[in-house]
């Protein structure tokens, strides 16, 4: 699965990259360089990010899933221990 990012974002990524680079390396690099890099980890390093947060959200969804009877069970047949409760019967 190709991972995509609108215009907007990609722009911001590159420009983060090259802030990066600005700031962390002994050089600068390029719009071109940093749009390049960019489209390396998508392509190498997002499916594995991309498969870890499925992973997480399967994980996570199953427990809630497990969990449903918990939230909503309710009890059976109670209509007339609501009466016995209150100490009276109906005749």
């Amino acid at each position: 699965m190709t991972i995509e990012l609108s215009k907007e974002v990609r722009n911001q990524a590159i420009a983060s990259i090259e802030r990066y680079f600005q700031e962390n390396m002994d050089e600068r690099i390029g719009n071109l360089a940093a749009g390049a890099l960019l489209g390396f980890f998508l392509e190498e390093v997002g499916p594995v990010i991309y498969n870890r947060a499925v992973a997480d959200t399967q994980e996570r969804l199953l427990a809630r899933v497990s969990e449903v009877d918990l939230e909503v069970h309710e009890d059976e047949f109670q209509y007339w221990s609501k009466f016995e409760r209150s100490g009276r019967a109906r005749k």
